[in-house]
């Protein structure tokens, strides 16, 4: 249907598919990067164009809908947020959710961007974010590339230096989400942290 506003004339059917297979699904070819779109014979400028608007579309929705609720009722919409936002991203990002003591989100923030398989994170610059936001509490998200959601020794080294400075300071962190496009893991869940 997305196809079809775009392309009006003919069958979109078979560069529906033919999408469906370089990506593997429609939330991947939607995200995919322009220069990867343009490699696909029959997609145009307009159809990018399409692809994007929906992406940020469905950001936005899923970024609304999260901060009308109280987060840690919601688990499943926090992950379906991230998810949404970093699950297939073609480089590495930091995100960090800031929240108040009623666990309302006061911000979301892209803190790093890295390459395809590394972000630098400092730990200071976490802390002081959260300080000038006033948060007490933050959830550490990242996002992997390779679409393998499993934490290596360096995200948990860094997640636990990130609690050693936060909680003497009364910021909690309440975990650290992993976001692949095979799925997530959180750190507190797998009790690493």
């Amino acid at each position: 249907m997305v196809l079809f506003r775009v392309i009006p004339r003919g069958d979109v059917k078979p560069l529906a598919k033919i999408l469906i297979k370089a990506f593997g699904s429609f939330a991947e070819a939607i995200h995919a990067p322009e220069t990867r779109l343009r490699e696909i014979k029959g997609v145009g400028e307009a159809t990018i164009t399409e692809f994007k608007l929906i992406a940020a579309a469905a950001h936005r929705i899923a970024k609304g809908e999260l901060q009308q609720r109280a987060l840690l009722s919601s688990w499943n919409e926090v992950i379906d947020y991230c998810r949404t936002n970093m699950a297939f991203a073609d480089k590495e990002q930091f995100r960090i959710l800031f929240l108040d003591k009623r666990n309302q989100l006061i911000a979301d923030e892209v803190q790093q961007t890295g390459t395809v398989d590394h972000t630098p994170v400092y730990p200071r610059e976490v802390i002081k974010r959260a300080l000038e936001l006033s948060a007490t509490a933050v959830i550490l998200v990242h996002n992997h590339p390779s679409g393998d959601p499993s934490p290596s020794q360096a995200d948990i080294q860094m997640t636990k230096a990130i609690i050693g400075i936060a909680s003497p300071l009364g910021i909690a962190v309440h975990d650290h989400i992993i976001v692949g496009k095979s799925g997530h893991a959180s750190l507190k869940g797998m009790k690493l942290i």
